[in-house]
């Protein structure tokens, strides 16, 4: 039997099923990859750096970034200049996203910057690096140390600052003639412009937006073309690392001047259930051309198996026919019923089915153009009491915070890395997602889709006060409408994102009437856009009585649930203080559902273990309890915060006592680059339940207990190498998805404990250190469960290497992550080592990075060379494109035998099943 690929199969249930016998296939439209092969440029300073600037920006009197995460935001500062800006010349690119003619934006006449030598053809860039995107220009450092550093640890210490070029030479063949052409870019950080055989073709300010230009005006047919891109990330503008560059994927789209708009199709589901669906589907056609023409539309539906791109046939739509306009945009609106349909929802309870609609233009029997769109069924509804309801089932959110960077990667998106995330995040028990603080890559949301994890999507983190000098509030003002839009277009069709939020802990919160007004402007526009999601924004001040507090759809809270600052060992620290609010908000509001959108702030550096233990469960970080300030370490018995936050044991009880409280995001996830909080002079974050390496804390085996009662698991901490401490009290806890626990020393019982109402761990705090072996033996209704073990190790005798996946894709994309252990004659891991690790590589594939998940590690993410925290290493290796041959790791140590891993490289590896 003949077996055909996947596409060929496609093709023929198109012209079979979707089409008249007489409509004939085109090519019409391309996406194509423009990832490889620019040519990248960094000013050595702002001093040498040309004057090709957006706009002026106020002088940053204020340097300080190890402010507290919630620290009050204060007023934007005016700034008039007669400089020339580019500005009016980028502020069109956004016209297709506002909604009043009279505000888009007229293109002044000239073209500035035209005649930079940078933006021409015959300009000479060969002495700039050759690199692939997406690129982050920061990552490989070096790190800045100290303090009054150019770049401090709220942003990571990496040189993300500055100003840069990209330039390629694209071909535009001449079979092209006639087609429109656009420049998709996925995400570029900040303040984008765009020059096309130097012309200034426009640009996007906000860093995290995804942005077209039409090319089209600007391009030589039948010829090689220039593009430059120039880059301006200022300084004192995030706080946390935002990367620098082109760090997402850019695209090169082409189709006839006829075609489905950028983002142009609409599904919606309605009166979802088990037996059928109502499918509605808006499209939206350009016409670019200057003649009026009359099209039909087309569109049939496939489920998708697996979460793979195989389909099968399920239903069409009627066949649409629409008169274009000359240069205007037309929606068409359709809808069926689809019997028996397979409903998306988060697993275990629930499979993430998803579906894929594929649109044709068609004139004339001739198919214009052809636009894909992945959706899913599903309902979801916002109860104030029972919470978020999924299919008429209720999921209880169990999330966390993810920031965009991909650790010792940085910002540079890229598949495999995300994917690892999510999976262990999956481990964990987690089902649900907030981007904090800004859209993410849109591929994260094809994962969070096929996954199952649900997402909140956020905008913003300032709207027109600042957290830092030069962050995004200078652009608020005239592009809050267009990120909107351009968030919610790009996004409404994954059925994972459940929620829009508009900020984060803005400053409005303190502006009373005039903050409500800008919280009700961005509601309406988001209503506007998508009317089937509710909208919000988090609130970490904000009060029920408050105005702005009743322009959010569903109430998301930061940290006041649980209260801030109001615990007995928080009462002498300044800042907010809030008792536990969620009765005030679900009295104030009783129809609106209650999400903890941030909550814990909970702080450890892994397999760090700081006494005395506190005796409470939650306790603020200090220098002399919990902290080690000159080591830069919090203690891994996890019960320590930030100043405004709580403890993951005090988070669980307050929700537990609130039960219409619909879940919650812990922050966060994993740990991210940038606020180093307590420690500044660090480089990452101690928030994560993951450490930035990807190695599990203690922390995560507590959320794990709780997140997946039915795992059997039992966790010790800590771990049990402690020759200074012979005699004396070291504490034992437990983390078990059990109700009760049994804990030896050396084979004696110290007591069976069970676990009490709101009581989330188990302690022996009185237990006297001897070496020798822990055991803990967990009891879930009075049967075994689970068990765990921890002995003493010996001294350090052997190198082990482990990698997460013996076979990897070998298009030179594709990763794998190789964990360094450091083992004893017995092959017991050994849980503080610290021994230099070096990798060396065999064969086709890349060392891209190392790193060990230590905050205050400050070597490059680039060195081969890697010193073990806790006992861990870690380093990124990268297939080499289009290398189907096998290659060798090999890690060293002094006084340590080599160990050598191999890892297969394969044409159709493990990436195959994520989407691109």
């Amino acid at each position: 039997m003949l077996k055909l690929p996947g596409y060929l199969v496609a093709l023929i249930l198109l012209s079979s099923i979707s089409c008249k016998q007489e409509d004939t296939q085109t090519a019409a439209r391309e996406r194509i990859s423009i990832n490889d092969d620019w040519r990248f440029m960094k000013y050595q300073s702002s001093d040498e750096s040309d004057s090709l600037i957006y706009d002026v920006r106020p002088e940053v009197t204020d340097t300080q970034d190890d402010k507290a995460a919630d620290s009050k935001p204060t007023e934007a500062i005016e700034v008039s200049t007669n400089m020339a800006v580019l500005k009016p010349w980028i502020l069109p690119t956004g016209n297709e996203f506002i909604s009043d003619p009279s505000k888009k934006s007229v293109r002044p006449d000239g073209n500035p910057g035209g005649t930079y030598p940078l933006v021409q053809r015959d300009y000479d860039d060969h002495t700039w690096e050759l690199i692939d995107l997406p690129h982050d220009w920061a990552i490989q450092g070096p790190f800045f140390e100290g303090w009054n550093t150019p770049v401090g640890g709220g942003m990571g210490r990496l040189p993300s600052p500055g100003v840069a070029w990209y330039r390629k030479t694209i071909e535009i063949p001449k079979e092209d003639e006639g087609k429109s052409i656009f420049l998709d870019v996925d995400g570029a950080m900040s303040y984008a412009m765009v020059w096309v055989n130097g012309h200034l073709a426009g640009g996007w300010p906000y860093g995290y937006s995804s942005w077209r230009i039409n090319l089209t005006p600007y391009l030589e047919i039948g010829g090689d073309n220039q593009l430059a891109i120039r880059l301006d990330n200022p300084p004192n503008s995030s706080r946390w690392y935002p990367g620098g560059g082109i760090y997402r994927n850019v695209w090169l789209v082409k189709t006839d001047p006829i075609h489905v708009a950028h983002w142009g199709t609409f599904i919606k589901t309605n009166n979802v259930s088990s037996k059928s669906a109502e499918i509605s589907l808006t499209v939206d056609i350009s016409n670019n051309s200057d003649a009026s023409h009359d099209v039909e539309v087309v569109t049939s539906i496939y489920a998708l198996e697996n979460g793979t791109s195989e389909r099968s046939f399920v239903k069409k739509f009627d066949r649409k026919t629409l008169v274009l306009s000359p240069n205007a945009r037309h929606s068409v609106e359709s809808s069926v019923i689809l019997e028996n349909p397979k409903l998306w929802g988060p697993p275990p309870s629930q499979k993430p089915n998803l579906y894929l609609a594929v649109t044709q233009v068609i004139r004339d029997h001739k198919i214009l153009d052809e636009y894909e769109t992945q959706f899913g069924i599903r309902s979801i509804e916002f109860d104030a009491n029972r919470g978020l309801i999924v299919n008429g089932e209720p999921v209880y959110i169990k999330g966390v915070n993810q920031h965009h960077d991909l650790g010792a990667l940085g910002a540079a998106w890229n598949d495999r890395a995300a994917e690892r995330q999510l999976e262990m995040l999956k481990e964990l028990g987690c089902n649900a997602i907030r981007i904090a603080h800004n859209p993410p890559a849109p591929e994260l949301l094809d994962m969070t889709d096929r996954m199952g994890f649900l997402v909140v999507d956020e905008l913003y983190d300032c709207w027109e006060r600042k957290k830092t000098p030069l962050d995004f509030h200078l652009i608020f003002p005239e592009w809050h409408e267009q990120d909107l839009r351009a968030m919610i277009r790009r996004d409404k069709n994954h059925p994972s994102v459940i929620l829009w939020s508009t900020g984060n802990e803005v400053g409005e919160q303190y502006t009373d009437e005039a903050g409500a007004r800008v919280a009700a402007k961005l509601r309406a526009i988001a209503n506007d856009e998508d009317p089937t999601r509710p909208t919000s924004a988090s609130f970490n001040y904000a009060k029920p009585d408050m105005p702005i507090t009743a322009e959010v759809e569903v109430i998301n809270l930061n940290y006041q649930g649980e209260g801030i600052r109001n615990a007995p060992a928080y009462a002498h620290l300044k800042g907010i203080n809030t008792p536990p609010l969620y009765p005030k908000f679900h009295d104030k509001f009783p129809d609106k559902m209650i999400i903890s959108s941030e909550n814990a702030a909970a702080l450890s550096s892994r397999g760090t273990y700081l006494f005395p233990v506190v005796d409470g469960i939650s306790a603020p970080i200090s220098d002399s309890v919990g902290g080690d300030p000159a080591q830069g370490y919090v203690s891994a018995y996890e019960l320590h915060t930030a100043n405004f936050g709580s403890s993951a044991d005090k988070v669980f009880s307050s929700l537990d006592m609130h039960p219409y409280v619909a879940g919650g995001f812990v922050w966060s996830g994993w740990d991210y680059l940038g606020e180093p909080t307590p420690y500044y002079l660090s480089r990452s974050s101690y928030f994560g339940l993951i450490d930035l390496a990807g190695f599990k804390k203690d922390r995560f085996y507590l959320y794990q207990a709780r997140w997946r009662p039915d795992f059997p698991m039992v966790h010790i901490l800590p771990h049990w190498n402690w020759p200074d401490r012979i005699g004396k009290i070291t504490p034992v806890h437990i983390f078990t998805s059990g109700d009760e626990v049994e804990l030896f020393l050396n084979g004696k019982s110290l007591g069976r404990k069970k676990k009490k109402p709101f009581e989330y761990r188990l302690r022996w705090d009185d237990v006297i250190y001897e070496p020798g072996t822990l055991k803990a033996i967990a009891y879930k209704e009075g049967k075994e469960w689970s068990e765990d073990m921890i002995k003493t190790t010996g001294a350090p005798a052997k190198l082990k290497l482990m990698a997460d996946r013996s076979v990897i894709n070998s298009d030179g994309k594709d990763l794998a992550f190789i964990t360094a252990l450091i083992l004893d004659e017995n092959n017991l891991e050994i849980p503080n080592a610290a021994h230099s690790v070096s990798f060396t590589i065999e064969g086709p594939g890349n060392i891209l990075a190392t790193d060990n998940g230590d905050p205050t590690d400050l070597t490059s993410f680039s060195s081969p060379t890697r010193k073990t925290f806790s006992g861990k290493a870690l380093a990124i290796i990268q297939s080499q494109k289009g290398q189907v041959v096998p290659f060798r790791i090999t890690a060293t140590s002094p006084g340590l035998d080599p160990y050598t891993l191999t890892i297969e490289s394969a044409k159709d590896g493990p990436l195959k099943g994520v989407n691109k």
